[in-house]
């Protein structure tokens, strides 16, 4: 098996040497009963939105740990914190990626549970309490929710779970098989789980938080989920999540890494060998579509073609046929039926 990066919460010490700055607000709670995690990276445009959302809690035993990682726009950030200052703890590092900032901000937490939470995220009023007391209720390690996408009309008001769905238990097969779908900023977990199993791995920039859901449900841990709509999700071009293309791929690299990070057993190996099929033929679908917005109308017949090799769709035999009659129209119909999907189609340029 390959070995990959995790960061122990035993080396604490020297994970908080790479902090810059740190400012512990007078109001912090000294002893909460959760600590919500916030990795910040250009997203002074959304942060006060998002704290507000968490000071609006019905749920008050809590502590803010936000960390800067390296943003480029530090000065509007910590104008948009304001006030808030006084209620947060803020850590400044330079720009290590999601995994060490959120690495760093559990190192500084005090409470029993993490909550995470993204910068440009929103809690709905009763998230933390809903979420503990179904934790405690249930007994679990760890419990996640639905949420309502926003941000770009192509998913306004969708639920998470329309094309990311949750059904039966939370294992490591139905995380394989994509039967369940944790929403980062939807979790909440006990923290002791991160001081026995590790932290967040730093290798990997694009899936860390897959990987340490994996971990944990590999390990033992009790996984569970709420139907509600407690967070609203924002979906951005400009985000991790990426665009289509890129999504795609991510797929393909997460089940690629944990075969090689953890070994599978028969029953696991099964179920990657299905799913690695679909987000194969997925990825081709989108780099189809990326070819046809592109004009490459002979690339996006092939991997159109390579993608109904799995999914046997009448609309994709369909599209193939109109490439080959009238590649333009087929552009052109494209653009007028879907238009708020160009812009997750392409890759993003680096």
């Amino acid at each position: 098996m390959k070995v990959y990066t995790e960061e122990k919460y035993t080396d604490c010490a020297q994970i908080k040497k790479r902090i810059k700055n740190l400012r512990v607000g007078r109001q912090v709670i000294k002893t909460p009963k959760v600590s919500v995690v916030i990795p910040a990276f250009n997203i002074a445009l959304f942060v006060k939105e998002t704290l507000d959302s968490v000071f609006a809690q019905t749920y008050n035993n809590f502590e803010v740990i936000l960390v800067n990682d390296g943003s480029t726009d530090t000065k509007d950030l910590e104008s948009a914190l304001g006030s808030y200052f006084d209620r947060i703890v803020y850590a400044e590092q330079e720009n290590l990626g999601a995994s060490q900032a959120r690495n760093t901000a559990i190192c500084l937490a005090h409470g029993e549970y993490l909550a995470f939470l993204d910068g440009d995220d929103i809690w709905l009023p009763n998230f933390l309490l809903a979420q503990v007391e179904s934790l405690e209720k249930d007994d679990l390690d760890m419990i996640y929710c639905d949420a309502e996408l926003f941000g770009e009309p192509l998913f306004e008001g969708e639920k998470y779970t329309k094309t990311s769905p949750s059904t039966g238990a939370v294992t490591t097969e139905t995380l394989i098989s994509a039967q369940c779908n944790v929403i980062t900023s939807g979790t909440l977990l006990r923290k002791d789980w991160v001081v026995r199993l590790n932290m967040f791995d730093t290798e990997l920039p694009r899936m860390q938080d897959f990987d340490l859901w994996y971990r944990l449900a590999k390990n033992g841990a009790r996984i569970g989920y709420q139907t509600a709509v407690l967070v609203k999700y924002r979906v951005r071009l400009n985000s991790l999540s990426g665009t289509n293309v890129e999504r795609s791929f991510r797929n393909i690299r997460a089940l690629n890494v944990i075969r090689e990070k953890y070994g599978l057993n028969e029953r696991e190996n099964q179920v990657w060998n299905k799913q690695m099929l679909i987000y194969k033929a997925e990825y081709e679908l989108e780099q189809g579509k990326f070819s046809l917005t592109n004009g490459d109308f002979a690339e996006a017949q092939a991997h159109i073609a390579k993608a109904n090799k799995y999914f046997r769709k009448p609309k994709l035999f369909l599209i193939m046929v109109l490439l080959k009659i009238s590649p333009k129209l087929t552009l052109r119909l494209f653009k007028k039926l879907r238009p708020a999907e160009f812009s997750f189609i392409a890759p993003q340029k680096s």
